[in-house]
């Protein structure tokens, strides 16, 4: 399972390289993009920008279950098709703990929305939009963002 492919270029929500070259000839790099939530109007939520040091991290939460989860995907009884799939949920939820900034806009059961409130209570379409778009920021093809 390929699940860190490079970007060639990091592109922003329209389609520009990040980062911009002020005045002065520094690069201003934002280590967090801001998004605004297609599933629920108002809520904004920022991800954290793939870096080397946070894809080597990633890499190795997800690693082990992720073979685990292709062993079983491969398999031909039902309770294997069940546990990978519960894997690919759990992997998931360490994708959304892992890129998750801050989420604006949204409260559940009157508090400010966390990750783990999104989790835990939150709108399954909103969790789902951060999940991908994380995805989409480490380089992950349409195939491998299905797991």
């Amino acid at each position: 399972m390929k699940f860190m492919s490079r970007l060639g270029k990091e592109r922003g929500e329209a389609g520009r390289t990040q980062g911009t070259v002020p005045q002065n000839g520094a690069w201003d790099y934002n280590s967090v993009i801001t998004i605004d939530s297609k599933a629920a109007p108002g809520v904004r939520f920022a991800i954290h920008r793939i870096s080397f040091g946070r894809r080597m991290e990633l890499s190795r939460r997800v690693r082990e279950i992720s073979r685990k989860a292709e062993f079983l995907e491969a398999g031909t009884e039902l309770h294997e098709k069940i546990e990978a799939n519960i894997l690919a949920q759990e992997i998931d939820v360490m994708y959304l703990h892992w890129g998750l900034a801050s989420i604006e806009g949204l409260m559940i059961d009157g508090e400010p929305a966390t990750a783990a409130k999104l989790l835990e209570k939150g709108p399954e379409e909103v969790a789902r939009e951060v999940v991908s778009a994380i995805k989409e920021q480490c380089g992950l093809s349409e195939a491998e963002r299905k797991n």
